[in-house]
């Protein structure tokens, strides 16, 4: 009985580990979380509603082309992509080249770029480039069509009012204050905010379950799954790659141990895109927003993506 509570030092490790993992993505995505959806706040006060549609419409393609550089261009995970996308909807930005905008941003940025080049060369980051690119567009172009706006939970996208400026209290404290408007950044701080106490719930599950699969699941475990005697190798890495919450910068410095461990480029590829794209902590976030069929579709992207590239880059031996 005296050693039913003994924890081995590997549990210990690992529970080390985990909690470690825990405080930095607790602090790292509390303040990606606050910055971004503050900063996109001010954008929507600032620039008119119009403007934003015009920017990132559906006419001719060209917000779908803007949106797939503007996820190109922002260093985001795939869980901070999460305010960006409720302020751009809440500014009524097209809703097909937002999704591109989802796909590509934890995909395809300069960070991104620039560590697969030194990793695994300029060819092979060239043609990922490609696909993460074209399948994002033609994936957003095709949700639209198909109407998958309707799946978007549009309580999420309603102001809030503030508590402590309702009308009552205004009567109390006068017309004079009544009728004082709020600066920019105020109106900007109170979206933010509304939308991080909504969401938090939320990230804390996500986070705590990222940082227990951080902790508890070894480095050998992809190589071994995803290993050459493994004939589904490509399929079985975009599954395991889905549930994780794995940063590609994260993941990219172990490709060459997975190389030398046998592992095919179609299955790094596979679990690149399935980890990076879409995470069990990123799902959780996204349900809060998404009705479950948007949710599976773009789940369903995420691993078509996935497969079609694992297997795209092992039969051309790119």
């Amino acid at each position: 009985m005296g050693n039913f509570f003994v924890i081995d030092d590997e549990f210990e490790m690992m529970l080390i580990e985990s909690g470690r993992m825990f405080i930095e993505l607790f602090l790292e995505l509390t303040l990606l979380f606050l910055v971004i959806s503050f900063v996109v706040g001010v954008l929507n006060q600032k620039l008119p509603a119009e403007k934003i549609q015009s920017l990132l419409g559906a006419r001719k393609g060209r917000g779908y082309l803007i949106a797939a550089g503007l996820g190109a261009l922002t260093p985001f995970c795939s869980c901070s992509t999460i305010p960006m996308l409720v302020g751009l909807l809440k500014a009524r930005a097209g809703f097909g080249p937002l999704m591109t905008f989802l796909f590509t941003s934890p995909l395809l940025n300069p960070i991104i770029i620039a560590l697969f080049i030194p990793v695994l060369g300029l060819s092979v980051t060239l043609w990922y480039a490609a696909l993460a690119l074209s399948v994002s567009i033609v994936a957003g172009i095709l949700l639209q069509g198909f109407g998958f706006e309707r799946y978007i939970k549009q309580e999420m996208l309603l102001d809030k009012p503030n508590s402590c400026c309702d009308t009552g209290q205004l009567k109390a404290v006068g017309a004079a204050v009544a009728k004082r408007e709020p600066s920019i950044w105020r109106k900007a701080w109170d979206e933010c905010w509304a939308l991080f106490t909504q969401m938090m719930p939320y990230m804390i599950i996500a986070m705590a379950i990222g940082s227990i699969v951080h902790g508890f699941v070894p480095t050998d475990f992809f190589a071994e799954v995803a290993g050459p005697e493994n004939p589904v190798a490509v399929p079985t890495a975009a599954l395991i790659g889905i549930p994780l919450y794995v940063r590609v910068t994260a993941l990219l410095p172990l490709m060459g141990t997975f190389l030398a461990k046998g592992v095919s480029i179609g299955a790094i590829i596979a679990l690149v895109i399935g980890s990076g794209g879409a995470s069990l902590p990123e799902m959780i976030l996204l349900k809060k927003l998404f009705h479950w069929p948007l949710l599976v579709a773009f789940l369903g992207v995420i691993f078509t993506m996935a497969i079609v590239g694992g297997f795209s880059f092992n039969y051309f031996q790119i």
